[in-house]
């Protein structure tokens, strides 16, 4: 667009206003200065303490609209940093009061009201950055996904080590065939998180929060500090436990070296189910389908080291506390993770291994990509038509573990063969008042 004149371009921005297709109008620096108001986005932030902090710092540049948070202590100095957007506390109002003034929403909730947040926000043709595991139940990831689709959306889910020199060399390896046909994959995360003490009852609520709005949809309950701030990822009502936490970060070098999508079968192990708190380890085991460039192959996901895993880098006598995925193909294995350190087996092998040539574009940055894709560009990397499978099946290895054992999956069906157990926790209800 460089080469044409102000008045072209405000004509054909023109002529794009009141389409079908939900980006902004926006009108290049080049044309109207560097300070140009067109090149910055409208943007809601919902959630403001931990993650959702780091977002506001990421997002800062952009005209903020509005700011939402239920705790005034957790939201910390965000509104007084940002006087210009209004303050609210319920997300619901907030879309009802800025609903025409702003492009696009970035949410950073507890997983409970992940859905929620997106899915209202989305009915109005705002795009969405959306911290993941993208939503509480496999139903709702789904939902979210379609709906992204229908309305032609700029999505981007917070799998913010998609961008990493290091995690993109393991899938860079991978895909150059370098360990010939891939049969199984091992994916850890290490630790031992879950199963907190149970609300002792009877707490008082802090008077800067607002509780009733912090539960939102899920079941009615008093008030603990067990579940705020941060431990409620390890309740089931409200988070997805570590799976949910690590999962969609440690399981996309899998994902994108593999062009996974999704399983046609799940089998778990662990400790015994709680009904009400997320386990401290588990491990399960994906199937998924031959595709044209590569025939099925097997995915583990474990809460702790698998043994196997273990075993092998005894063997080979290395230490596995940078790695987090294990390859293993017809021609050799790998491991590697989030950093730039990998090891290739057999040695004698790949003693005179040559990385491959770089093979994707550098990124401008996480949430770079998702402002350029609100502003009509190219899809940032982690849209919802890539992270949504993957979400999808980081709960469902929730669901295999805590139906007791394992299940055929028919995932255009989103049902869980001959497991009425994980069929219920497809799908939970909400609490009055919200449902969709």
């Amino acid at each position: 667009m460089s080469g044409l004149s102000r008045r072209e371009v405000l004509k054909r921005a023109a002529l794009f206003t009141g389409t079908a297709f939900a980006a902004p109008v926006l009108v290049p620096s080049s044309v109207l200065g560097k300070t140009a108001p067109s090149n910055r986005l409208n943007l809601a932030v919902i959630g403001l303490g931990a993650q959702g902090k780091i977002n506001l710092d990421a997002v800062k540049d952009q005209n903020l609209v509005a700011l939402v948070d239920v705790d005034d202590v957790r939201a910390g100095n965000a509104f007084e940093r940002f006087p210009k957007a209004k303050k609210f506390a319920d997300f619901r109002k907030m879309l009802d009061a800025v609903e025409k003034k702003i492009d696009g929403v970035v949410i950073a909730t507890p997983d409970h009201t992940h859905f929620h947040a997106a899915w209202w926000s989305m009915q109005r043709g705002k795009h969405i950055y959306l911290e993941k595991p993208m939503a509480h139940n496999v139903w709702q990831i789904r939902e979210l996904t379609k709906l992204a689709a229908e309305k032609k959306l700029a999505t981007q889910l917070g799998a913010q080590r998609h961008v990493l020199e290091g995690l993109r060399r393991g899938v860079e390896i991978v895909k150059a065939g370098t360990l010939g046909t891939i049969t199984e994959v091992y994916s850890w995360l290490g630790g031992d998180r879950g199963m907190h003490d149970f609300p002792t009852g009877n707490e008082q609520v802090p008077s800067t929060l607002d509780w009733d709005l912090w539960l939102g949809p899920a079941p009615q309950q008093a008030y603990s500090a067990g579940y705020v701030p941060y431990n409620w990822r390890f309740w089931w009502d409200f988070g997805t436990g570590d799976a949910g936490n690590w999962g969609c970060h440690i399981l996309d070098i899998p994902y994108w070296a593999l062009d996974l999508k999704y399983p046609t079968k799940a089998e778990a192990s662990g400790p015994p189910v709680d009904k009400r708190r997320t386990p401290k380890s588990m491990g399960v085991r994906f199937e998924f389908p031959a595709t044209e460039k590569r025939p099925s192959v097997a995915v583990h996901w474990h809460q702790g080291v698998p043994q196997k895993v273990a075993d092998l880098a005894k063997e080979l006598k290395i230490k596995i506390g940078g790695f987090n995925n294990l390859f293993i193909g017809t021609e050799g294995k790998l491991f590697c993770g989030f950093g730039k350190e990998y090891h290739l087996s057999p040695d004698k092998k790949f003693a005179d291994f040559k990385l491959p040539a770089p093979t994707f574009p550098k990124s401008p940055g996480f949430h770079k990509e998702w402002f350029q894709a609100c502003m009509g560009g190219e899809p940032a990397t982690c849209n919802f038509n890539y992270t949504g499978p993957m979400a999808e099946t980081v709960i469902l290895a929730n669901v295999a573990y805590r139906a007791g054992g394992g299940f055929e999956w028919d995932a255009a069906a989103l049902k869980p063969k001959n497991n009425p157990a994980a069929e219920a926790l497809i799908r939970e209800p909400f609490r009055k008042g919200w449902e969709i």
